[in-house]
């Protein structure tokens, strides 16, 4: 009786055993997964940074000609030779 309860309990140890080393695979498994994934996302992160600075840049130097613009007099236009009616000569026979 004493080598059935040894041997299930040896038993029980392996499959314990067994069971822990495929958890620790999926563990480890879902660890690289995530670690590919953080480093896909701080890649995305550093190019979002450069475009942000590229944006910004962009931004600073359509503001400085957006100001040049309005410091700038505006172009009359040549005015136009007004025409002038004349008044009806009806009465004048």
């Amino acid at each position: 009786m004493r080598k059935n309860i040894v041997a299930g309990l040896m038993l029980a140890v392996a499959v314990s055993l067994s069971l822990a080393a495929c958890e620790d695979t999926k563990a480890r498994q879902e660890n690289e997964q995530l670690k590919t994934q953080v480093a896909a996302l701080q890649k995305e992160n550093t190019e979002l940074k450069n475009n942000i600075e590229g944006l910004t840049k962009e931004n600073a130097s359509l503001k400085e000609e957006n100001e040049s613009l309005k410091a700038k007099p505006a172009k009359k236009k040549p005015s136009k030779a007004k025409h002038r009616r004349r008044g009806s000569r009806r009465g004048a026979g």
